[in-house]
């Protein structure tokens, strides 16, 4: 019990300090519930969610920072052809397959942070789950973002009132095991001798400790170069050649930017969301740690690593391209991520760094207006490509142990079954994340997906060629978003001319260090 109180009080001084890190929040919207219910006989009444999630990884700062590029559209180029029809929609999302609820049958929650029409995936996928059979009966019930998803886990571990199954985001994964509240995966795959041996290694790396599996992949993203073609080509740029190092974004970006006579910019050539995941991922794949010990995995992360020549390197990839007056800065994320989206999209800007979550909301919107490129993420130099890659984003499941056995088993009956090929492929083709199992991508419908959009390739050729090291594992603490706050504090400071990359990122790495100090005292 005391090692429970203390790591309480560790999670509030962690929401402390992100919240003293952000942009002083503004009134929340009243967000209406969703529409659609998942499930025809929900066991619990679902918590209102404040507001359905954008299709990113990370928590969202409440204050949108302007976007600093002009609103006059660029002309558009006409040597290209543009697409004429839109994308078709997910229909096999659009409506849940419902059943009554069997005779007998062990009913279980799911709690989730999906909205939109990755919700009504998830609604789907446990339709068609309690269709498959008749001892179990799920109800998916959406909790608003990952925030709140942990803070309402937080809050039920206090009353008992906790579902069978949780999602949560990639940054909570060390203080779920911390907390001592889940049944590891790997006690039922060990038990049910489930097989696992097609599944990402990546993927699954990032979410064991010491061999062992504790959430099960559910949801997986990582970041890609977006850019536009037409805007490639009307530069005289090869529109399928786009650049893989630091300095050929700045290059490309020289040729891309257009300004008006006054030097107002009309097309930025990069735009850039203060987001501490990218810098995470342009770290990593340029083989750099982001903590000590192994990131974390070899013992308990004690001190930071970040500041190291390849995360200073990735910082002052940014500040090069800002002081040269060719990239914009739309401020941090998410607010920054949504205006940099919505200049892309207007043709404002030319490439971007983001989730592949956002695949698929791109290609949307890009119909009738230009051709969407994807690309790996930029490197240091070509050599980091061979060496290293990206880290898995999004979130996993979680089976708790204040939960009857029976139902515990259920959601492990679900957790198999959301992961077999075929809901992958389903799950993929519906939402844009990564399949969890290779075999996904022999489905039928996965391959008509992938032909269809090829973008989506780029996603997971990028993850195949990314090593399992500690660098493409991820940092791994009970810190994350505090450390992640403060990356992007440091970030914010460089750019706006405040500090150099190096000064910032050391001041950082000492922060970071003291959170690190202060959170395994709670857990030692």
């Amino acid at each position: 019990m005391k090692k429970y109180v203390l790591l309480a009080i560790a999670l509030i001084v962690v929401l402390a300090a992100i919240a003293a890190c952000a942009p002083a929040p503004t009134p929340a919207p009243t967000a209406a519930p969703p529409t659609k219910a998942p499930a025809v006989e929900p066991t619990k009444a679902p918590v209102a969610p404040t507001a359905a999630p954008k299709p990113t990884d990370a928590p969202k700062p409440t204050e949108a920072p302007k976007p600093t590029v002009a609103p006059t559209a660029a002309a558009k180029p006409t040597d290209a052809p543009k697409p004429t029809t839109a994308p078709a929609a997910p229909t096999a999302a659009a409506k849940a397959t419902t059943v009554p609820v069997p005779a007998g049958a062990t009913k279980f929650d799911f709690w989730h942070a999906m909205g939109g029409t990755n919700g009504e995936a998830i609604g789907e996928m446990m339709g068609r789950f309690n269709a498959s059979q008749t001892k179990c009966y799920g109800t998916a019930i959406f909790q608003g973002t990952y925030d709140d998803s942990l803070n309402k886990l937080k809050a039920g571990l206090q009353s008992k009132d906790v579902p069978a199954l949780a999602q949560m985001y990639d940054l909570a994964t060390q203080l779920m095991v911390d907390l001592k509240v889940i049944e590891p995966m790997q006690t039922f795959i060990d038990k049910d001798k489930f097989d696992i041996s097609t599944y990402e290694p990546n993927v699954l790396g990032y979410y064991s400790v010491g061999g062992k599996l504790y959430g099960m992949p559910f949801n997986t993203s990582a970041p890609i170069l977006y850019y536009n073609k037409d805007l490639f080509k009307a530069a005289g740029l090869d529109p399928n050649k786009p650049p893989r190092t630091y300095a050929e974004v700045l290059d490309y970006a020289k040729k891309l930017t257009k300004k008006d006579a006054s030097g107002k910019m009309l097309v930025a050539g990069y735009g850039i969301s203060i987001y501490g995941w990218i810098f995470e991922q342009l770290n990593a794949a340029a083989g750099g740690l982001y903590l000590n010990n192994g990131n974390g995995r070899d013992a308990r992360a004690t001190a930071a690593a970040f500041n190291s020549p390849e995360g200073i390197a990735a910082v002052q990839f940014w500040k090069d391209g800002v002081d040269a007056g060719v990239y914009q800065n739309f401020g941090q994320h998410s607010a920054g991520t949504d205006a940099v989206v919505a200049a892309f999209n207007s043709q404002q800007v030319a490439m971007f760094i983001e989730s592949t979550a956002r695949v698929r909301g791109l290609i949307d919107a890009s119909v009738g207006k230009f051709e969407l490129g994807t690309a790996y993420i930029p490197r240091p130099n070509e050599d980091a490509f061979k060496k290293s890659g990206v880290i898995i984003g999004g979130a996993s499941v979680y089976i708790l142990k204040d939960r009857p056995a029976v139902e515990q088993n259920c959601a492990w009956e679900f957790v198999k079954f959301s992961s077999s090929p075929e809901i992958q492929a389903f799950w993929h083709t519906a939402s844009g994340y990564y399949p969890v199992t290779k075999k996904a991508y022999d489905i039928p419908l996965d391959k008509e997906w992938v032909t269809k959009y090829p973008q989506f390739l780029t996603a997971v050729n990028q993850l195949h060629d990314a090593p399992a090291i500690p660098a493409t594992m991820g940092g791994f603490s009970g810190t994350m978003q505090q450390n992640r706050a403060r990356i992007q504090q440091a970030i914010e400071e460089v750019l706006t001319g405040k500090a150099t990359a190096k000064d910032a990122l050391d001041k950082a790495a000492t922060d970071v260090g003291k959170f690190l100090t202060d959170y395994n005292r709670t857990v030692q």
